[in-house]
């Protein structure tokens, strides 16, 4: 068994356990980055508006369930005819304000904005037009993305899609999505998610461009 440990020469957490850390300031969650170091799959998020920093390690299931969701936005993308740039993994951040780590996050509209970079500066750098968040052992609120906001925020949870667009000064939930609006993602999406657990991965994805091919 392994039990959270936080050192000043590594952070080490078993699968599935997430770690939450009160009372922080931005320098403790910049200081917890850098020391991650070749533990790229923890995952910290932090916001100064609750000066909470929280510490997460993905089970395997998290990671497949991202994976095929990213597959089928891609799917949907070129369907549609849009080009794209996808990062993952990538941390966005505002300094003094907010750090999240998306399971995946897509230039679109934006996509320009951010050819041949390899590093994102958010001061000068557009935000992503689509954000996706698998919730397994943590929840994912669209509040974590409240001053990195995103066009558009996925959050995957218990076998159902919820997606929220920035509008004014906050998320809204929506029941269709502001890139495929024509395309019932919050239905559709989650049924081939489930699929690839019973016939894997790249049948899913096979089956998901055979029925926009004869649409829908």
């Amino acid at each position: 068994m392994i039990l959270p440990t936080i050192t000043p020469d590594r952070i080490e957490l078993a699968p599935g356990d997430e770690l939450i850390l009160r009372f922080r300031t931005w320098d403790d969650y910049e200081d917890l980055v850098a020391r991650r170091l070749d533990r790229a799959g923890l995952r910290i998020k932090y916001s100064s508006a609750t000066q909470v920093i929280r510490i997460m390690s993905p089970l395997p299931e998290h990671g497949k369930n991202a994976d095929i969701l990213a597959d089928l936005v891609k799917v949907l993308l070129k369907y549609h005819g849009k080009d794209w740039d996808a990062f993952t993994p990538i941390t966005l951040k505002r300094a003094n304000l907010q750090g999240v780590e998306p399971d995946y996050c897509f230039y679109i509209e934006n996509r320009q904005g951010i050819l041949g970079k390899e590093r994102l500066d958010l001061e000068v750098d557009p935000v992503p037009d689509l954000v996706i968040e698998i919730d397994l052992i943590s929840t994912t609120k669209p509040e974590d993305y409240q001053v990195i906001p995103p066009r558009e925020l996925w959050i995957y949870r218990r076998g159902n899609l919820l997606i929220y667009r920035f509008e004014g000064e906050g998320f809204q939930e929506y029941e269709t999505s502001y890139h495929f609006p024509d395309f019932d993602v919050k239905e559709i999406i989650p049924q081939y998610i489930e699929q690839a657990w019973q016939v894997g991965s790249s049948v899913a994805v096979r089956e998901f461009e055979e029925m926009l091919r004869k649409g829908n």
